[in-house]
């Protein structure tokens, strides 16, 4: 820690001084109508607290005002026939110019003056067939709340009905279900887990491989989803890379316990405006073990690198191309057998060498080509990878001698074509039609020490192919002003099994007032089996192998939703929701017991032999928000979460689901302070930022261990019979964040301090049975935890 602090002040000094002086910056971008996607000439573009200063939109929906105050401005948009749209304190900075995209929803009654509010829903999603359960996140809310460490996931742990599954991976947990529920999209297409060693079938990891910097305001959502999404239960990230700077070339460097980052931008050509945006970032304590510097992690070094790179290609003639690709590999390995005799493995690997490499990759091109003003389509072709190679041999009690434990090697390859076809009849019809098609081609092989054979024992031998057909329709009918509707039909076809599922869509809104809404969303949501259920192999007491799970059922759900909108003075946002699901034909097993999928997780590893569509869950509860956006500096969040998770396995019994703490409450926010400099510098903006978060849940519910049971078999013996019928004290945890950020003439620093788990609270993380002190013993996770960050922009 002391070594990274003196490292990052050192590079600040570097460019620490510049001349007093006035800076200014351009702020850019295009405006569009949000349901055609048609450029919008001749729209009014204005800082609101800049009297007089503003713009229009060329013919192609271009604009650009030079020579903007570098602060925190508001930024207004209006035309007539349109919805006007406000967007509020947003940052300016001297290194790099502001690129801002918009776009307008033309009002389904006629308008003759366009009045610019004060307060905008900077909530309001970038999807417009959304009408409940859904939230746009910003990249600038990612780097500034505390503990979120630049990573989606962990920052949406924050909203309402979301919580962490631990604090060791950024898996999500949304309204109960689990985290392999989520459904993961990038630039429209489906993408495999994008993060660092995450393998197939999960969708979360220790670091995201999404780089924060490359990405643009996204949507996270929650649950009833719109027709277009499908193959998740819980809810998706709809996430899409930003375009590159399409008129200067500006440059990024960035060092902080996540890595050491590069990244670059800026024109291919300014005359037809294409672009191109690439980010490139390797471990810390992978290049700091490589110089031989040690951070006490013993053998547990993470290793990884990854990519973001976008090429943007506009042409009013020939249309839009866009290619897109992002990818990482990381590699990390747990060797107990070379640690010290007092050192403990911690919940990975004590009394085990574990090896892990993971690798993942997409890439894509799309274009979209409008017809006329009020048709255009889009066609997306991807290819995606993800693999995992994990090795495991246990020490025997001594620790002097390896016994190979467990081999696997797991791949997937996908093919992905996505189509859609837009047609905006008018401002109260827009009709969508889509559909989803993917080659998938997988290679899974897994085996277990067995001793009763004595030998290894097959789990899975698989290498075969698939199709899966997801077509789409959505119908948006806006009535007035007040009333918006959608209704959508989703379905989803295996071609191996023949399964499928015809999935009724509906999202309703009505406009109170103009400042509050009431809200419905019903959606009928299915998923696929995870490929280690579906091909797991039992052994025949004639030494062959079968696979019993082929033809099991997607598991479905139904989603209702209900909520309550209002957006008050001074940018004071209130929502509430309440939520019903039922879920089916969740995986369980043929003979009666505890297990369902529902239940499955990041360190779930057991599969079953022999399964059925059988099992069915149930959530149900309430969520509420109060947010402050940034007003003047300052800006708050709280959430509350009260909710109720039941399964029912092939026992016929309810019990509570592994993710069943009954209640997350948030509290975040944060200040930010311009300094007063002497009057010889005051014209250099220097900010503060202090940011601090406290997060207090019910605790984790777990199968409690069987003591007389497992001293006599000399291992943990789980109480199956109670299945999730202990539960962990609550989980409390407090974290900072400290920011100084100072903008230059061309350059921009920023330095921050982020502290995980301030009190150094324990909080359990899991339960094991320790043969050497015939005790059960409680493993906890994240202690105080110290991060620092230094980020260049020139």
């Amino acid at each position: 820690m002391k070594g990274q602090a003196i490292i990052l002040l050192f590079l600040f000094s570097l460019v620490g001084s510049v001349q007093a002086q006035s800076f200014t910056q351009n702020i850019r971008g295009r405006v569009v109508d949000k349901q055609s996607q048609m450029p919008l000439p001749g729209v009014n573009v204005i800082l609101v607290d800049e009297p007089g200063y503003g713009t229009v939109t060329d013919f192609d929906g271009y604009y650009v005002l030079n020579d903007a105050p570098v602060k925190r401005v508001t930024i207004g948009f209006s035309f007539i026939g349109y919805q006007p749209v406000l967007m509020q304190n947003i940052e300016i900075s001297s290194s790099k110019e502001l690129v801002l995209n918009v776009a307008m929803l033309e009002s389904a009654e006629q308008l003759e003056e366009v009045i610019v509010t004060a307060d905008d829903d900077p909530e309001r999603v970038q999807n417009e067939r959304v009408n409940v359960s859904g939230r746009t996140f910003s990249v600038e809310e990612a780097n500034r709340f505390a503990g979120a460490l630049q990573d989606v996931s962990r920052m949406a742990s924050n909203f309402a009905g979301v919580q962490r599954a631990n604090d060791a991976t950024n898996d999500i947990v949304i309204r109960g279900n689990s985290p392999n529920g989520l459904i993961w999209r990038m630039e429209g297409i489906d993408v495999p887990n994008p993060n660092h060693f995450g393998g197939v079938g999960a969708t979360g990891g220790p670091v995201s491989m999404l780089n924060n910097n490359a990405l643009a305001n996204s949507d996270f959502l929650t649950g009833a989803f719109p027709s277009e999404y499908g193959d998740g239960i819980s809810g998706v990230f709809d996430l899409r890379l930003r375009n590159g700077n399409y008129e200067k070339h500006e440059f990024l460097g960035q060092m902080g316990f996540n890595g050491l980052e590069l990244g670059a931008e800026g024109p291919i050509n300014r005359e037809t405006k294409s672009s191109y945006l690439f980010n490139y970032r390797y471990s810390t304590l992978g290049l700091m073990s490589a110089l031989g510097i040690d951070f006490g992690t013993g053998t547990a070094i993470p290793e990884y690198q990854d990519l973001n790179l976008k090429l943007h290609f506009p042409s009013s003639k020939r249309g839009t191309i866009d290619v897109f690709a992002f990818g990482g590999i990381s590699s990390i390995e747990f060797l107990d057998s070379q640690n010290d005799e007092d050192e403990n493995g911690g919940f990975y690997s004590d009394q085990q060498d574990l090896y892990n490499d993971v690798y993942t990759g997409v890439i894509g091109a799309s274009h979209q080509y409008f017809y006329n003003k009020n048709l255009y389509s889009k066609f997306t072709v991807a290819l995606t990878t993800i693999s995992n190679k994990t090795s495991v041999d246990t020490l025997n009690r001594d620790g002097t001698q390896l016994t190979p434990t467990y081999r696997q090697k797991f791949k997937e390859d996908n093919i992905q074509f996505s189509g859609l076809i837009n047609k905006k009849f008018n401002s109260r019809h827009v009709v969508r039609a889509g559909a989803f098609v993917t080659y998938k081609n997988f290679d899974l092989a897994d085996s277990t020490y067995d001793g009763d054979l004595p030998g290894f024992r097959t789990l899975r031998n698989q290498n075969s192919d698939d199709m899966l057909f997801q077509p789409y329709a959505n119908w948006q009918y806006r009535l007035d002003d007040k009333w918006e509707m959608n209704i959508g039909l989703h379905s989803m076809i295996l071609a191996s099994s023949a399964n499928y599922s015809i999935e009724p869509r509906l999202g309703v809104t009505y406009q109170l007032s103009p400042m509050q809404s009431l809200n419905f969303g019903y959606g009928k949501h299915s998923q696929q089996l995870p490929l280690v259920i579906t091909y797991n192999s039992q052994l025949q007491p004639n030494g062959t192998y079968t696979t019993p799970n082929l033809n099991l059922d997607f598991t479905k759900s139904h989603h209702f939703v209900l909520g309550y909108d209002r957006m008050m003075k001074r940018r004071l946002h209130f929502r509430s929701e309440v939520y019903y699901q039922y879920v089916y034909d969740a995986v369980v097993e043929q003979h009666p017991s505890s297990y369902s999928s529902l239940n499955t997780g990041s360190f779930d590893f057991f599969t079953p032999d022999s399964a059925q569509s059988g099992g069915r869950g149930t959530n149900y509860g309430l969520d509420v928000t109060l947010e402050k956006f940034m007003d003047r500096g300052f800006y708050f969040l709280y959430t509350l979460s009260l909710f109720e998770s039941k399964y029912k396995g092939s026992d016929e019994v309810w019990r509570n689901t592994a993710f069943n703490g009954n209640y997350v409450t948030n509290l975040l926010g944060g200040k930010e302070f311009v300094l007063k400099g002497k009057k010889a510098e005051a014209k250099k903006r220097n900010t503060i930022t202090v940011d601090g978060k406290v997060t207090f849940a019910g605790g984790q519910r777990y199968t409690p261990i069987d003591l007389p049971a497992s001293i006599l078999e000399n291992e943990t013996v789980y109480d199956y019979d109670h299945a999730y019928g202990s539960q962990f004290d609550p989980y409390f945890r407090l974290d900072i964040r400290i920011g100084f950020k100072q903008a230059g003439k061309s350059v921009t620093q920023e330095i921050a301090l982020d502290i995980q788990n301030l009190t150094g609270h324990q909080n359990p993380f899991g339960v094991s049975y320790d043969p050497s002190t015939q005790d059960v013993e409680t493993t906890y996770q994240l202690g105080i935890f110290p991060m620092m960050l230094y980020r260049v922009t020139f």
